[in-house]
């Protein structure tokens, strides 16, 4: 009788809805940046109609399993099943349309070594297309609604680790019995705010959530069909869910945050949001504005 195979370290899981394009540029990446740990990688097909099936089906083998949803299910649910097959201590949650970079994976794997109670942990992403800065953490503006920190920077100054109220599921790393032990995503959001729900939900046991400054890959940025399609319904549950919470943060986060993500493209600045944040930095307002005001009843279908 053969000995029982040894559970992997990490389980990365990745979902997957066509842009077969992307999951071979994804897959070709992954294999290249990995090393020598001890992994498997668990990829969901959430009905794929372009031919990502077949492509897949020459990986399901050894360290590689290819599992098939029955139906459209979207992201929360596919994630949630590949966490309840997964083995190991650790799930790397991956979107099929990242291409990994050399020596992404070593500084997210070093915060376990830091004796933080850490919750989940995130990184840099930079646009594929741009090269610019798509998401360095996750921070709240005045409404309550999460925005990437870094997003469009010109630059975001060196850092080793640092601590976010939440960091984007997109490229994450989290403790399997964590993961499931909060019941995983909430299935309730669709394709949007999963993952900072989960992030905040961990955040109240006390979770500390801190991106690795150190791993940088690229992003295609929403790039599945249909990311989008549910982001007012999703921003409506999590503003439900979460409001006074997040909007406490953005008090904090959100001028210097506006400030910055338009630098290059300063026609998109709004008159009235540009004067309000620069105000809030000389600490000459505070408390909620009225676009905010307004813009939350109308997410809220407040009549």
């Amino acid at each position: 009788m053969e000995p029982p195979e040894p559970y992997p370290g990490i389980s990365f899981i990745v979902p997957v809805h066509n842009r077969l394009d992307c999951t071979r540029d994804f897959m070709s990446s992954f294999f290249a940046t990995l090393g020598k740990i001890d992994y498997e990688l668990i990829i969901v097909d959430d009905c794929s109609s372009d031919g990502t099936a077949e492509y897949l089906a020459a990986f399901d083998h050894g360290k590689v399993r290819v599992f098939t949803n029955p139906e459209r299910s979207g992201y929360a649910r596919s994630v949630n099943r590949g966490a309840e097959l997964a083995r190991g201590q650790l799930l790397g949650l991956l979107n099929n349309d990242l291409v990994l970079l050399p020596g992404w994976l070593e500084p997210m794997l070093e915060v376990y070594g830091n004796h933080l109670r850490v919750g989940a942990v995130g990184n840099i992403q930079k646009d594929i297309r741009t090269r610019a800065i798509d998401h360095a953490g996750v921070v709240f503006d005045l409404i309550g609604l999460p925005d990437h920190y870094g997003k469009n920077y010109p630059f975001i100054f060196p850092f080793r680790y640092r601590e976010f109220p939440a960091v984007t599921g997109a490229c994450m790393m989290i403790r399997r019995r964590l993961f499931l032990g909060l019941g995983g995503f909430d299935e309730r959001f669709h394709n949007g705010c999963e993952d900072i729900d989960l992030c905040l939900r961990l955040g109240q046991r006390g979770f500390r959530h801190i991106v690795a400054g150190k791993s940088v890959v690229l992003h295609h940025v929403s790039a599945s069909p249909g990311r989008r399609a549910r982001d007012n319904q999703n921003n409506q549950l999590l503003l439900k869910t979460w409001g006074r919470e997040l909007r406490k943060l953005g008090q904090k986060d959100w001028p210097f945050q506006y400030l910055m993500r338009y630098w290059n493209i300063p026609w998109r600045y709004n008159g009235p949001k540009l004067i309000d944040a620069i105000l809030r930095l000389l600490r000459l307002r505070s408390g909620d504005s009225k676009w905010a005001v307004s813009k939350r009843a109308e997410l809220l279908e407040i009549r």
